[in-house]
């Protein structure tokens, strides 16, 4: 014998099923002590609302159990409360961490992602613009593993753009950034209060955004500290192999090193490896910093090392939270930079 299911009345109000008695967001307004078109913008990320009123409806709905019908919300506000991310960071180094934070923000409204791995190739990405466009999302998030300033994703777009990690070279588009510079001077400055005066920097090609930055800035705060670099700047690849030639040159030229900068925990990884194998003590003859915190690359150094965090999901959680205002009315334009953190391990512990 089939069961029938019971009809659903067109109340207009959000339910939480069709088989069981509904929570109306009129009680969940009513709990909270609001109106509720008031609960309505506090649950749907509308609305220019106190902080504390927000989290009051939002811990209403969590007690009754109430959970939003997408179409009816939908139906009511012309909006589908998902968000596209496109990004050409295939292997999800940086995309995976800036999602997990995005999805943060983004979670508090009861949206939802469709991540698109472009490849690096243009066709592939306004392939899934579009489709993006044909689900009629609200807003998308553009992003990729080099930090790099890249071309509009489009122009006149329907919806609003931020881009993360990532810039755009429209300066009235919305990047959110890592500010790599105060990256590199937290590097140099914890290395300087550890007593090293003898500092080293090795990074990525010299053609590389994020390599030029992080090695002026490094450059400048020991000028600033009235020291001068051990060596001029070694640019290679973003490779533990690159790390362990470093180290061989550093090492042949008979340098005086007491520490070393790396533009990242891949090289330093590297670097650590042969100076440890050529007999160095670290951090005892040579302390090292690196950059991103890969916990993959500062777990597996022998020691551990000392990284700088660029906070890629505190990223992720100001693009969305910019995208969200952009959805709402109210853009923000420009290039905002987010500082990171340095995460002191056993490579600097003297």
């Amino acid at each position: 014998m089939t069961s029938v299911p019971e009809t659903v009345q067109e109340t207009g109000e959000e339910t939480l099923s069709t088989m069981d008695r509904a929570v109306t967001i009129s009680q969940v307004a009513a709990l909270a002590g609001v109106s509720t078109g008031t609960a309505s913008k506090a649950l749907n990320g509308r609305g220019a609302l106190r902080p504390e009123t927000r989290l009051r409806v939002q811990q209403a709905a969590e007690q009754l159990g109430f959970v939003a019908n997408a179409a009816a919300r939908s139906l009511q506000t012309g909006r589908t409360y998902t968000v596209g991310m496109i990004t050409t960071d295939s292997i999800g180094r940086f995309s995976i961490p800036l999602l997990i934070g995005a999805e943060d923000a983004l979670g508090a409204g009861q949206m939802s992602i469709f991540l698109c791995d472009a490849r690096d190739d243009p066709i592939r990405e306004q392939y899934y613009l579009r489709t993006l466009f044909s689900r009629k999302v609200d807003g998308i998030i553009v992003t990729g593993r080099r930090t790099d300033a890249r071309a509009p994703i489009g122009i006149g777009l329907p919806v609003p753009v931020v881009y993360a990690f990532i810039s755009s070279t429209d300066p009235r588009d919305c990047s959110v950034v890592p500010d790599e510079a105060d990256g590199a001077r937290r590097a140099i400055r914890h290395l300087l209060a550890i007593g090293r005066r003898r500092i080293a920097h090795v990074t990525g090609p010299e053609h590389h955004h994020s390599a030029t930055v992080r090695a002026r800035a490094a450059e400048e705060t020991l000028a600033g500290e009235g020291v001068r670099p051990a060596t001029p700047t070694l640019y290679g690849e973003w490779s533990e192999a690159w790390g362990r030639q470093a180290a061989g040159i550093l090492l042949s030229t008979g340098a005086d090193v007491d520490a070393v900068f790396c533009g990242s925990d891949q090289i330093a990884r590297g670097l650590a490896e042969a100076l440890t194998k050529a007999g160095k003590q670290i951090p005892g003859d040579v302390a090292l910093v690196g950059f991103d915190n890969w916990d993959v690359m500062v777990e597996g150094c022998q020691p551990a090392l000392t990284s700088v965090d660029m906070d890629l999901e505190g990223i992720g959680r100001s693009a969305a939270e910019m995208l969200l205002a952009a959805i709402n009315g109210t853009p923000a334009h420009g290039r905002h930079a987010r500082p990171g953190r340095l995460i002191p391990r056993a490579s600097t512990a003297v």
